[in-house]
């Protein structure tokens, strides 16, 4: 529990938002993931209107964190561990403007950590890092039944093949600071 101290939030996709809250979710300091859609232009977007790339959007995850318990640093080093942010517009299989790498800040004071983070990840891998950063304009919480995804569907095909293996990666690296 992360108690009364002062929260701040970050926006980010990384591909499906489904993988993104299964993996913020256990991280000790946050209170709070949720999907939904940001970074582009239509109002209100539906996840059949994200789904066809007209709207803009990505798949994000708005984390409230608790910085005394976990810094935006940190949570920068899992982000720049759970997905590939070398390829644009695609996540393994998911492809799609909707599955591009990106990072939405909430206050200019986090422009200098999000850029040390970006410097800092830049040397895991080989290829560029092609993560778009821009300030958040308007987050659209997605539909209910994308909320806890993994956790109310394990069994399905996707978690099973996707999620799970790259939560099984993050918790045996120890880059996860769990709840």
């Amino acid at each position: 529990m992360v108690g009364n101290s002062r929260l701040e939030t970050i926006v980010l996709g990384g591909g499906c938002f489904w993988c993104m809250e299964a993996v913020f979710k256990r991280v000790k300091g946050v209170k709070n993931v949720v999907p939904g859609y940001a970074g582009g232009h239509k109002p209100n977007p539906t996840y059949e209107e994200v789904c066809t790339g007209t709207t803009g959007h990505a798949e994000v995850v708005k984390i409230d964190f608790a910085p005394k318990v976990i810094t935006l640093e940190q949570l920068l080093d899992i982000f720049f561990q759970a997905h590939d942010p070398t390829t644009p517009n695609r996540q393994g299989n998911d492809i799609g403007t909707q599955y591009r790498s990106i990072i939405l800040y909430t206050s200019e004071d986090q422009i200098p950590i999000i850029e040390q983070a970006i410097s800092k990840a830049q040397k895991m891998w080989q290829n560029p890092i092609v993560t778009e950063v821009k300030p958040l304009d308007t987050f659209w919480e997605a539909e209910e039944y994308h909320h806890n995804y993994f956790d109310k569907h394990p069994e399905k095909p996707y978690c099973q093949v996707v999620i799970k293996p790259k939560l099984e990666k993050l918790i045996n690296s120890q880059v996860l600071n769990l709840q």
